[in-house]
């Protein structure tokens, strides 16, 4: 049998380094499990940022992928398919917007919205040609394509990538007096997370959202919410949008659209938007195709029919609850919103990586974001039980003087 040290070298040797993942090769899936080439058993505390909200391997989604497998897989968009209807109709409906656009990747709406945006604002808001403006946030974290790292706050994002595309400005994110002044006649959009996971499961004050739509209303200005992470559950409600009941003009949803199993991401938006595309616009050889889409139906009957919205609301409160009773001196603070959690360490904790990889000896697959936060995020599906069990191991890193030398404890 291979081993995880032969997997690593082999992967070190012919692969590209633009990650620096925990050693650890997982093989299998199941539910909030995950299980490492050398057998054994981890708590999935990422949920592959959020993803797999829907659990590991669902049972519903492996079986709706290879019923839909042996059937067609791919069409492109040059002829039709008898799933894509279904789940533009199903989507909307359940987030309530009339028009769905689909692609792939996160970056890849993303990138859509963009171009949804500045068309609009050239065909419909009369913005002159080549001026349209759009705000966004800084320390946002919108995907990894030229133009969407072009206007990072983040040096390495940028670092050798440029020149980059204008036609961007960044405000403080959360700060509504900002944004107003940042709204010009040429702004066509402003694009925001609800809740920056990236930058840490950063919350921004209550009420920014509600006064964002305000201003992009009264500045006829298309606000865009990039749930890709947030959406669809994670912060225990659908969008997370709706915990200040502010609808976007256009949304980005994808990960755990398709439960993990396979790459689907979707713009929706309103008719006066969408319509804005004419044939020849816009596309993608596999955005819409019957697999992705028939494992994208089953994995929203799955969001519903199992209450996993409801229960990220429940269980997120007891896992921050949780975290935040924990006595440790290397915390500076706890936040989060469902079950998507940021414990913050001081400047002297000596960084959030070393707090992973003792977590990691503990059974529990977590990753640090900023240097000094670690993030948890476990699927949608776990249970209270488990919850338990994970703060018993997180109290045991988190108190420890030195997190380095808490005895492994394996899950049995």
């Amino acid at each position: 049998m291979v081993t995880a040290r032969e997997l690593i070298a082999l992967e070190d040797r012919w692969g590209a380094r633009n990650y620096k993942p925990l050693d650890v090769v997982l093989t299998r899936g199941e539910g909030v499990w995950v299980y490492d080439v050398d057998g054994r058993k981890y708590l999935d505390f990422l949920a592959a940022y959020s993803a797999v909200n829907q659990g590991h391997c669902h049972p519903r989604l492996v079986q709706a992928m290879t019923r839909q497998a042996a059937t067609l897989a791919l069409t492109s968009r040059a002829f039709r398919n008898d799933q894509l209807p279904y789940l533009e109709k199903e989507l909307c409906e359940l987030v309530g917007f009339e028009k769905m656009l689909p692609m792939n990747s996160g970056a890849e709406a993303v990138e859509s919205a963009i171009k949804l945006a500045r068309k609009w604002g050239y065909k419909v808001k009369g913005i002159p040609e080549g001026r349209a403006e759009i705000i966004a946030c800084e320390q946002n974290f919108h995907g990894r394509t030229t133009t969407i790292v072009g206007f990072s706050s983040d040096d390495q994002y940028r670092d050798g990538f440029g020149p980059f595309t204008p036609g961007f400005k960044l405000i403080p994110y959360g700060d509504a007096n900002a944004l107003e002044k940042a709204i010009t006649p040429y702004t066509a959009a402003f694009l925001v997370e609800p809740l920056q996971g990236e930058a840490g499961v950063v919350m921004p004050p209550a009420g920014f959202l509600r006064r964002a739509r305000e201003l992009c209303t009264q500045h006829r200005v298309l606000l865009i919410a990039d749930e890709i992470q947030s959406g669809l559950g994670r912060t225990g409600k659908m969008l997370c949008c709706e915990h200040e009941n502010v609808r976007p003009d256009m949304v980005t949803l994808g990960k755990a659209l398709a439960g993990g199993m396979y790459p689907v991401s979707a713009v929706l938006t309103n008719g006066e938007v969408m319509n804005v595309l004419k044939p020849g616009d816009h596309g993608s050889t596999f955005g819409g195709n019957p697999l992705g889409c028939a494992v994208a139906r089953e994995a929203l009957r799955v969001l519903v029919e199992e209450k996993l919205v409801e229960r990220a609301a429940d269980l997120g409160a007891e896992l921050i609850d949780g975290v935040k009773r924990i006595p440790s001196r290397h915390v500076s603070f706890v936040r989060g919103k469902g079950l998507w959690v940021g414990i913050v360490l001081k400047d002297d904790a000596g960084g959030a990586r070393r707090f992973c990889e003792a977590l990691m000896r503990q059974g529990i697959l977590a990753k640090e974001t900023h240097e000094n936060v670690i993030r948890l995020a476990p699927p949608l599906v776990i249970t209270r039980d488990v919850v338990g069990f994970a703060l018993e191991r997180l109290g045991r890193v988190l108190s420890a003087d030195d997190p380095g030398k808490v005895p492994e404890t394996p899950w049995l």
